[in-house]
């Protein structure tokens, strides 16, 4: 089974790496771009049939190592 973790800054928390990104692409001519956040995807390949294990598995996963709670939110789904 596979799953994607998709992992992002909470709105509170600054992006300097998107605030960067935001700046070269505005010097690039894309006057319109409001803003830019970034994070990450992971994807997981999990030796699991049953959907609620599988994201069981991966939610502890998260909560455990992949993801810094007090400033990271995350979203799973099964792909």
């Amino acid at each position: 089974m596979k799953l994607i973790v998709r992992i992002s800054l909470k709105k509170s928390i600054l992006d300097p790496q998107g605030e960067a990104i935001s700046n070269s692409l505005k010097s690039l001519g894309f006057s319109k771009l409001n803003s830019v956040r970034q994070g990450k995807i992971l994807e997981l390949d999990l030796e699991e049939t049953d959907p609620d294990c599988g994201v069981k598995i991966a939610k502890e996963m998260c909560e455990k190592l992949l993801v810094n709670s007090v400033i990271e939110n995350y979203s799973l789904e099964i792909e």
